[in-house]
């Protein structure tokens, strides 16, 4: 047997892959699996795998849409202070090809899911066409750039109820659209605020009292919107409001007192009573809704 190690330059390039599909920006698409909560369907093996693909795609899907990103932008990143560094493509990481190649893989297994799972592959179809037009325009246009961003995790929810073949309660919808709104706002505060105008181009337009204004609305919006989606569909859930807005108060605190929210997957997973809301949400969820779940 050959004990030859293998080579750094080896690892070097599979974490260059890594971090251009990056794994750590999957958990956005857990929506996908808030209708199967919601539906009262986790009792359900077979409606749990069907959730699980759902996301598995979602998150395939989303690296394909950062690797055009990255792409498209790859000459603006080398200029960047921190993306120059931390981006494969600006780093050299991974070359033009390579990432093509990867590309074009990911395409694939979505093309081939095509011909299993249709209806939810057909969302995907429209999250992917979304985010080339972001890539290529939206992403420049002040308040279209939010609401993009924000539109795709009502996709994903979207998906979720496809995979499941159930109704999604239009509160949840407008809901998930007032919560991704906040959070987009408040990605695009802290890039203000922190780097400039210069780190993005539309954030010229933008100001951080307006976008303040912006996020305040997005939060009082998903508090209110949420609490009466609970309250005409599972009134018994009541319960879990008081741990919405908590998080929503700790998320803020976070942005303005620990210069979170850039990023608002490094914000969850790096803030532990944050976190630990997300879980508590969850858990109440499930055991009010257990006892009438399939």
């Amino acid at each position: 047997m050959d004990d030859t190690p293998w080579p750094s330059s080896a690892l070097f390039k599979l974490g260059g892959f890594l971090r251009l599909m990056r794994p750590r920006q999957w958990i956005k698409n857990s929506f996908v699996i808030a209708p199967l909560v919601f539906a009262g369907q986790f009792k359900d093996m077979h409606a749990v795998v069907q959730a699980l693909v759902a996301a598995i795609l979602f998150c395939i899907a989303s690296s394909a849409a950062y690797i055009v990103n990255d792409l498209k932008d790859i000459d603006r990143d080398r200029s960047h202070p921190s993306k120059s560094r931390t981006r494969p493509l600006a780093t050299g990481a991974v070359s033009v090809p390579q990432a093509l190649v990867l590309l074009a893989l990911l395409y694939g297994v979505l093309i081939w899911s095509w011909f299993f799972h249709p209806s939810v592959v057909a969302v995907i179809c429209v999250y992917l066409a979304m985010n080339l037009a972001y890539s290529f325009g939206l992403k420049h246009q002040p308040v279209v750039d939010i609401f993009t961003v924000a539109f795709g995790f009502v996709l994903r929810v979207y998906a979720g109820a496809q995979a499941l073949a159930v109704p999604v309660s239009s509160w949840m919808f407008i809901t998930t659209l007032c919560l991704a709104l906040y959070l987009a706002a408040i990605k695009r505060r802290q890039e203000l605020s922190q780097r400039g105008s210069e780190s993005r181009e539309v954030l010229q337009r933008y100001t951080v009292e307006l976008i303040d204004r912006y996020a305040e609305m997005a939060a009082t919006g998903a508090l209110v919107f949420y609490s009466m989606f609970v309250m005409s569909a599972q009134p018994d859930l009541v319960i879990t409001v008081p741990v919405v807005l908590f998080g929503l108060f700790r998320y803020w605190f976070v942005v303005e007192k620990m210069q979170g929210g850039e990023s608002p997957t490094d914000v969850l997973l790096g803030d532990v009573p944050l976190l630990v809301t997300v879980v508590t949400w969850v858990s109440l969820c499930v055991w009010v809704l257990w006892p009438a779940a399939s």
